[in-house]
């Protein structure tokens, strides 16, 4: 009784210490992992509504410019303005009005910057306020769109009526996100431009998108200068009067900012963006601020989720404890009774086994126990018989071993026969020499190659073949081999003899001992293979170039419609998507194809210059920033400031780079990140990119970096592709004579690193 009783007491104390500590711990771990919890969340939540309302400030210009375009790139309009038709130009300007109506102005101008014509019934005398931008276009040839401050004066007589009666701003400007076209010749020839912008200082359709998709804790503004636009915003939030001057100068230089602010008594996260104008110039900033009020009430009730937890656990602890401690000693005590008997040579003693625990496990050993010293004389007994058994047994054994050998050696000499067919009938010319370097093994398809007979050949050292002007090249790999015990096998050896060119491949086989027995060399002619690869490849680039005109002028009549087919149907809109979807993809595979192309015939050109490794993984993220939050993967730039600069061409660097992230985001599942990690490594920089997709399995790495060659893996195969982009890395990178590879993940994933010599400065 006291035994039982000494027992619980320890169970009880031991049991109160474990849930104090325990309840401690997960008290003070919970509380720190809310409030890092918070703080990722508003970061998080902070970078999605910036790149959000970035990319909704931007749309509409990038819709306005394709709506443009085409229309831009008609012979109809470009002979109206060669013309200056004003009264024809006058009504195709309200027309596009009235299928975009939220552009205001539409105007029509000449090389000059004189108006020609606008949607409205009056239009100003020239465009010198939109000057840099308009002369960029004329200047460069194709659509530029950037944000201006335009006057009220020029609005107003641009047909924009709501600015001819209005309190002028501060400084009798406003900001207008404004797109310019040019209208160009066959010839190439300038004759003019369509200009037509948006006002942001009346666009409210963007804060209330914002918050109807984040939410509407979530305040947005638009800044022009270092102070709020009028309009545009929502009145529901307050707002700073101004931005401060250090914040101001930040944003002026181009960077952004974000921090945490005291706005109206309550704790925002901020995040400020600059806008520019065509010529870089700081005209504004977009400004995004989450509420932290939302978040501290998760700490409050998770710590009265905690402490309901640790009564309701300390309850049901105590009555557990109590029933196991009772549950436990009754065991025991039956396990002393057997113990006693087993004592007294009663060895059909056994206990009765009722719980699965240690107690359990000990009561099965006790019975185990007695079995064993019970049936230990009938073993004794029974061993002669079994030993008779056992010879027997051998006896049959030896028999069939017998009858083994003999099956396998005659299966071996029918191998044997296979093997000599095998060679005989080979079309690839295989030749075999022995530890002294002789040939012992020369197939016909070897005599056809080399048009040597079997006699001149076998049983002479490939040294004595040399001093006939064939085989010096391929004695002394071996030689080469035999001398340094390097016994790694040489892949495509190239070897000219008899006007044919020749690939070789060693393979050397070890006796036991691992030292070189002899070597395995196959041979084949390609001669006649290059021919077709060089046909082929020219072949496959003259299609491409056919292909990529039209397809481009089938991409820009889709495009069109698409974006003015607002009445279609779903079926008809969803259509629409899908050749869209397939024209782009047809022109990416058309343009790989061209590259692989021109890399091959040494046609594409390199312009190799110092680069910043950061500024150009930076340039690469920025480029798949929407692909990124189309599928919902974060990239991340984890490349350190202290790299010395590289020496590469800086568009195919980054296509490289574009190449194994797009690669990386499609593979990794929603929710996940992919790292952009880049290092020093002798007189090179390693520049990594790591997911955590599926692994690629081994069977379809020796794959990846060659032409047309997809993986099997089911995943993969369902996003599609062109199998090129990896092959069009690894051209680029070895022209930069750096070199491309892949290696597994750490705790899983892919990583593919390539890399790229340092640049040296000449002194």
């Amino acid at each position: 009784m006291n035994l039982r009783l000494t027992i619980r007491n320890k169970l009880f104390l031991a049991t109160l210490l474990i849930l104090f500590i325990s309840y401690a711990i997960l008290i003070q771990t919970t509380v720190t992992s809310i409030n890092t919890s918070l703080e990722d969340n508003l970061a998080k939540e902070l970078a999605e509504n910036l790149r959000y309302a970035k990319d909704q400030y931007f749309s509409r210009a990038e819709h306005l410019k394709y709506a443009l375009l085409l229309p831009a790139s008609a012979q109809t309009v470009q002979e109206r303005v060669r013309r200056m038709d004003r009264v024809w130009l006058q009504e195709t300007a309200r027309r596009w009005k009235t299928s975009l109506p939220f552009a205001e102005p539409f105007l029509f101008v000449d090389p000059q910057l004189k108006v020609i014509a606008g949607d409205g019934e009056s239009v100003p005398e020239n465009v010198r306020e939109l000057a840099p931008i308009v002369e960029r276009a004329l200047r460069e040839k194709r659509p530029v769109s950037a944000t201006e401050l335009v006057s009220d004066r020029f609005l107003c007589s641009a047909g924009v009526r709501d600015f001819c009666s209005r309190p002028p701003y501060r400084d009798g400007s406003v900001m207008m996100i404004t797109v310019v076209v040019p209208v160009l010749a066959e010839g190439g020839e300038a004759l003019g431009a369509i200009v037509a912008g948006e006002v942001i200082d009346r666009d409210v359709k963007q804060p209330a998108g914002t918050q109807e998709i984040f939410g509407k804790q979530v305040v947005v503004a638009v800044i022009r200068g270092n102070r709020l636009a009028p309009a545009g915003v929502n009145p529901a939030f307050p707002y700073p009067a101004a931005i401060a001057p250090d914040i101001l100068d930040k944003l002026e230089r181009g960077q952004s900012f974000g921090g945490d602010v005291t706005i109206g008594g309550t704790a925002y996260k901020t995040a400020i963006s600059p806008l520019t104008n065509s010529r870089g110039d700081y005209v504004g900033s977009l400004y995004v601020a989450l509420s932290r009020d939302d978040f501290k009430g998760i700490i409050g009730d998770s710590l009265r989720n905690i402490l309901v937890s640790a009564v309701i656990g300390i309850v049901l602890t105590f009555l557990t404890a109590f029933h196991v401690a009772r549950r436990l000693t009754m065991p025991l005590n039956a396990l002393a009774g057997g113990v006693r008997q087993i004592e007294n040579g009663d060895l059909r003693q056994r206990v009765e086994v009722t719980t699965a625990d240690e107690v359990g496990e000990l009561g099965e050993a006790f019975n185990r126990m007695a079995r064993s010293l019970e049936e230990r004389d009938r073993t004794i007994r029974a061993t002669a018989r079994e030993q008779a058994e056992l010879n027997r047994k051998l006896q049959e054994m030896n028999e069939h071993l017998e009858e083994n050998v003999s099956e396998r050696t005659t299966a071996l000499q029918m191998e044997m026969g296979r093997l000599e067919a095998i060679l005989t009938g080979m079309a690839e010319g295989i030749a075999v020499t022995d530890r002294e370097g002789k040939v012992i093994l020369f197939n016909p398809a070897a005599q056809r190659i080399f048009e040597m007979v079997p006699p001149r050949v076998m049983g002479h050292t490939l040294e004595e073949l040399c001093a006939g002007g064939e085989f010096c090249a391929l004695a002394d790999y071996v030689r080469t081999m035999k001398e340094t015990d390097d016994l790694t096998p040489r892949r495509d050896v190239e070897m000219s003899m008899k006007g044919k060119k020749l690939t070789i491949s060693l393979s050397p086989f070890c006796d036991q001992g691992g030292a070189l027995a002899g070597v395995v060399m196959s041979v084949r002619d390609v001669t006649g293979e290059e021919d077709v690869d060089r046909v082929k490849t020219e072949f496959i680039s003259t299609v491409s170039h056919e292909l990529k005109t039209p397809l481009t002028s089938i991409k820009g009549s889709l495009q069109y419609i698409h974006d003015r087919g607002k009445g279609f149907g779903g079926m008809e809109g969803e259509l629409l998507s899908v050749c869209l979807r397939n024209t782009d993809r047809l022109i990416r595979l058309v343009n790989d194809i061209l590259d692989i192309a021109r890399i091959e015939s040494g046609r594409l050109e390199f312009v190799p210059e110092p680069q910043e490794v950061r500024a150009l993984v930076t340039h690469s993220i920025e480029e798949l920033a929407g692909y990124a939050l189309e599928h919902d993967v974060a990239v991340e730039n984890r490349c350190g400031q202290d790299l010395p600069p590289i020496y590469g061409d800086q568009d195919r660097l980054v296509q490289v780079l574009t190449n194994l992230l797009s690669n990386a985001i499609k593979f990794s599942p929603r929710g996940e990140r992919v790292v952009v990690t880049a290092e020093r490594t002798a007189n090179y920089v390693a520049i990594s990119v790591g997911d955590r997709g599926r692994e690629i399995l081994w069977s379809d790495r020796g794959k990846l970096f060659k032409k047309f060659q997809l993986l099997d893996n089911s995943d993969r195969r369902q996003h599609g592709g062109t199998g090129l982009g990896l092959a069009i890395c690894k051209e680029i990178v070895e022209h930069h004579h750096g070199r491309i590879f892949y290696n597994e993940g750490t705790g899983g994933g892919n990583v593919f690193t390539f890399t790229v010599p340092v640049y040296e400065e000449q002194s």
